[in-house]
């Protein structure tokens, strides 16, 4: 059986986030690949295709983190997740959507707001070099420009050498996606 070049394009593309992303895990990965050969192109066979497309993404990885710092971006993004989660904010990484980020904020028990991203937003960051980050109160409003919470946020994504910047209700923070990933 054969697929289209734009379909096998578009299937390596999509293993591609999925391993860089370093939030999915092999079965996680699996699963959404089987679903996307599945509708994408239903005659091939998912479970020989799958395994040579994660292979394949793995090894690409795997090259191109030889040359990596030893500190990436995505660890000092962490270090600050960390850090605003000691401060009391809800941190929610790699979540499906706002309503499941929203979920976690309204179960915590007094949180000083939330700050979250999807799974799409890292994989725009793969691509792309910059990371969507929403920064919430705790009754679920959006952070605005000039508040205390969002210029410290702000402040501490730049001291962890993170350019960031606040637009549309959202922070862009520009980063090389360089997570190392175990599979």
């Amino acid at each position: 059986m054969h697929v289209d070049e734009r379909t096998a394009r578009e299937l390596r593309g999509l293993a591609r986030v999925l391993v860089r992303s370093g939030y999915a895990d092999h079965a996680a990965i699996t699963a959404a690949l089987t679903e996307a050969v599945s509708e994408d192109a239903p005659a091939m066979d998912p479970d020989a295709l799958v395994p040579l497309l994660i292979g394949e993404a793995v090894m690409d990885l795997s090259e191109e983190a030889q040359g990596w710092p030893e500190t990436t971006d995505p660890d000092r993004l962490d270090a600050v997740l960390d850090e605003l989660q000691r401060l009391g904010l809800v941190v929610v990484r790699y979540t499906s959507d706002h309503h499941a980020a929203r979920q976690v904020l309204e179960a915590a028990e007094q949180p000083q707001g939330l700050v979250f991203f999807t799974d799409t937003d890292v994989w725009h960051a793969v691509d792309f070099g910059m990371l969507e980050l929403k920064l919430w109160h705790p009754d679920t409003a959006n952070v605005a420009p000039g508040e205390p919470l969002l210029e410290d946020v702000l402040a501490l994504l730049r001291q962890h050498d993170l350019p960031a910047a606040f637009d549309e209700g959202r922070i862009e923070v520009t980063l090389e996606w360089h997570r190392r990933v175990t599979l």
